[in-house]
C-alpha cells in the first residue's frame, strides 16, 4: 500500500502529517516531558528539601514555575470532577441540597489556613520521609481554593436550564444519565469555564500559604512561587518579587493560549440561543490542532469512548419535590430535617465540650467582635466590587473579541497574590502613619472582585443574542436596557459570583489583616488576623473557634442575603 493510499476508515483523510503535526507533535512532547521531570521531583526524600531550600536565584524561577503549575493543574482536575459530582447531586436532589448547599457555604468559608492546619499532619503521615505527602497537603490547600467557585456556578446552571431545553430532552426519552452529559454539562460549560479560570487564578493568591506551610512547630517548605515570594517578602528583597511577577506573567499567559482560550473557543457552540452569535472567540492553538492529521485520526478512539459513553442509558436516580397532601413524602421530610439537626447538635456539642476545656465565654466574645469587624469589611467590599465591576463586565462580555484580550490581563490581576502588595502597603501606612484597621482592608478586595467580574463576564458572554435582538426592536435602551434586559439576564451569575466573593474575602482577610515586611508587622483587628495569629502560634483551640465563628456568621449571610437572591433569580428571571 502507497504512503498516500492510507486513510481513516472514518472520515476518509489521508493521514500523512504536515507541518502541522510537526508543530502540535513538538508541543505535545514538551508538554509531556515537563509533566514527566516536575513529577519525578515528588518522589524524592523529604530531607532533599532540607539539603536543597528555596533560593531567590532568578535562574531556579521556571523549575518553581514548573512546580507550582502542575500543583494547580492536578488541583483544578479535582475540583473540576468534584463539581461534576457534587453540584449534580445537589441540583438533582432536593433532600440532599438541604445538607450539601449549607455545607459548600461551610466549606468556602473555611479559610485556606484552616485546613492546612488539620490536613498537613494527615497528608505527611501518609507518605512518611517523602515530598508527596507534602505536595499532596499543598494540592489540597489549592484545591479548597477553587472547588467551591466552581460548583456554584455548575449548581446555578443547572437549577436554570431552560424549560424548552428539558421539555425537549424528556420528548426524546432521555435517561438521567443522558440528560446529565448531554444537556446539563453543554449548558452549565461556558459559566463554568470562566468560573475555572477565575478558580485557577484564585490559587495563585493562595499559593504563598499553600507552599510556605508552618502550623506550630511544623514547617515544610515546598519549591514554588508561592515559597519564592515568601521568602523574597521575609529578606525584603524587591527584584526578587519583580522576578516572581514575571514568573507569574509569563505562566499564566502560557495556560491562557494553550488551555483556556482553546477551552473558551471550543465550549462557544454551547451557548443557548436560537440566532447566530455576532462574534465567534477564536482560538491559534484550536485552529492549530484542527489542522493536524494524524492527531484527529488519534483521536477518534476518544470520540467513540464518548459517544459510547453519553448513549448510556443509567437510570440515575431523582428525588422530585413531594407533591402536596402526600403524607409518606411528608414524613420522610420530616424525618430527614430531624436527622440534619441531630448531626448539626451533635457537631455543636463536640465542637463546644473542645473549646470549653481551655476557652472562657470571654474568648468567645472576642472572636465574635473580631468576626463582626470583618463582616463589615466583607459587606463594604462587596459594594463596591458590585458597583465598580458589573458595568465593566457587562461591557466586556457583550464583546468576544474584548473579551479574548482582556482574558489573560483579568486572570493576571486576579492571580496577584496580596501579598506581593505588602511592601507598597506597609510602607505607606508606617511612612504616613495610617490606620491599618482602615488602609489593610483594600488588601482584601483582590480577592474579592474577582469573582463577581468573571462571572459577570460569564454572564454576558451567554446571554442570548435573540434577546439581544429583541430589546434593540423595542428600543430599549439606558437604564430601561440595563433594569430590563441585562441585569435580569445576568443575575444569577451575579449572585454566584457574589456568593463565591464572599467566601473569598472571608479567606482573604486572614492574608489581608496581618500585613509583614520584613522585620516590620502591621495587624487590623479582625477575625483574619485572629486565626492567622493562633495558627502561627500553633493555638489548636482558638484556630477552631475562630474558624467556627467564620462559617456561622458566613452561612447566616448566605442564608440571610444572598439564598434569597438566588430564589428570585430561579423564580423569576430562568429564561424559557
Amino acid at each position: 500500500m502507497k504512503p498516500r493510499d492510507i486513510r481513516t476508515a472514518a472520515t476518509g483523510r489521508t493521514l500523512l502529517p504536515n507541518v502541522w503535526d510537526v508543530a502540535v507533535l513538538i508541543l505535545v512532547i514538551g508538554a509531556m516531558v515537563l509533566i514527566v521531570y516536575g513529577g519525578e521531583q515528588t518522589t524524592a526524600p523529604l530531607s532533599e528539601l532540607e539539603r536543597t531550600p528555596v533560593s531567590l536565584d532568578p535562574s531556579n524561577l521556571p523549575l518553581y514555575a514548573l512546580r507550582t503549575t502542575l500543583r494547580m493543574l492536578l488541583a483544578i482536575v479535582c475540583s473540576t470532577i468534584f463539581t461534576f459530582i457534587y453540584a449534580a447531586i445537589a441540583a438533582k436532589s432536593r433532600r440532599a441540597e438541604m445538607v450539601m448547599i449549607p455545607l459548600l457555604d461551610i466549606l468556602q468559608s473555611v479559610p485556606i489556613l484552616g485546613f492546612l492546619t488539620f490536613t498537613v499532619v494527615f497528608f505527611m503521615n501518609l507518605f512518611p520521609g517523602q515530598v508527596l505527602g507534602a505536595e499532596l497537603a499543598s494540592v489540597f490547600a489549592i484545591f479548597t481554593s477553587q472547588a467551591w467557585n466552581m460548583t456554584f456556578s455548575m449548581y446555578q446552571s443547572m437549577r436554570n436550564v431552560p424549560k424548552d431545553l428539558e421539555e425537549a430532552t424528556q420528548s426524546f426519552h432521555l435517561s438521567g444519565w443522558q440528560r446529565f452529559w448531554r444537556l446539563d454539562v453543554p449548558f452549565a460549560m461556558p459559566g463554568l469555564i470562566w468560573n475555572a479560570m477565575m478558580s485557577m487564578s484564585g490559587g495563585w493568591f493562595f499559593v504563598v500559604a499553600s507552599e510556605a506551610i508552618t502550623v506550630g512547630n511544623t514547617t515544610v517548605t515546598l519549591p514554588g512561587v508561592g515559597s519564592y515570594v515568601a521568602m523574597a517578602i521575609q529578606q525584603q528583597d524587591l527584584p526578587a518579587i519583580f522576578y516572581a511577577m514575571l514568573a507569574m506573567l509569563f505562566v499564566i499567559v502560557a495556560y491562557d493560549q494553550l488551555l483556556f482560550r482553546p477551552i473558551v473557543a471550543w465550549a462557544d457552540k454551547f451557548r443557548f440561543e436560537q440566532t447566530a452569535s455576532g462574534e465567534a472567540p477564536a482560538s491559534w492553538m484550536l485552529d492549530l490542532f484542527r489542522r493536524t492529521r494524524a492527531l484527529r485520526a488519534l483521536t477518534l478512539p476518544f470520540s467513540a469512548l464518548n459517544r459510547a459513553v453519553s448513549n448510556l442509558r443509567v437510570p440515575l436516580p431523582r428525588l422530585r419535590p413531594a407533591k402536596a397532601g402526600n403524607p409518606p413524602s411528608r414524613l420522610i421530610d420530616v424525618l430527614w430535617i430531624g436527622l440534619i439537626l441531630a448531626g448539626t447538635a451533635y457537631a455543636a456539642w463536640l465542637t463546644y465540650r473542645y473549646l470549653s476545656a481551655s476557652l472562657s465565654l470571654s474568648d468567645v466574645l472576642i472572636a465574635i467582635g473580631d468576626g463582626m469587624i470583618t463582616l463589615v469589611r466583607v459587606a463594604v467590599l462587596i459594594g463596591l466590587a458590585t458597583l465598580v465591576w458589573v458595568p465593566i463586565g457587562v461591557w466586556i462580555g457583550l464583546r468576544p473579541k474584548l473579551a479574548e484580550r482582556i482574558q489573560p490581563l483579568a486572570q493576571f490581576l486576579a492571580a496577584f497574590p496580596a501579598n506581593l502588595a505588602f511592601p507598597v502597603f506597609v510602607l505607606a501606612i508606617v511612612r504616613f502613619k495610617l490606620a491599618p484597621d482602615v488602609w489593610l482592608s483594600p488588601l482584601m478586595i483582590l480577592g474579592t472582585q474577582w469573582y463577581i467580574l468573571f462571572n459577570v463576564i460569564a454572564g454576558a458572554s451567554a446571554f442570548p443574542s435573540d434577546l439581544r435582538e429583541a430589546a434593540s426592536s423595542l428600543h430599549l435602551a439606558g437604564w430601561r436596557w440595563w433594569f430590563k434586559v441585562i441585569l435580569p439576564g445576568i443575575f444569577p451569575y451575579y449572585v454566584t459570583g457574589a456568593i463565591t466573593a464572599s467566601g473569598g474575602s472571608w479567606n482573604a482577610s486572614i492574608v489581608a489583616e496581618v500585613a509583614s515586611w520584613g522585620d516590620t508587622h502591621l495587624k487590623a483587628t479582625g477575625l483574619g488576623a485572629y486565626i492567622a495569629s493562633a495558627t502561627e502560634a500553633g493555638d489548636f483551640p482558638r484556630v477552631v473557634l475562630g474558624i467556627a465563628v467564620m462559617c456561622i456568621l458566613v452561612t447566616l449571610f448566605n442564608r440571610l442575603v444572598w439564598r434569597p437572591l438566588y430564589a428570585i433569580g430561579e423564580r423569576r428571571l430562568r429564561l424559557g
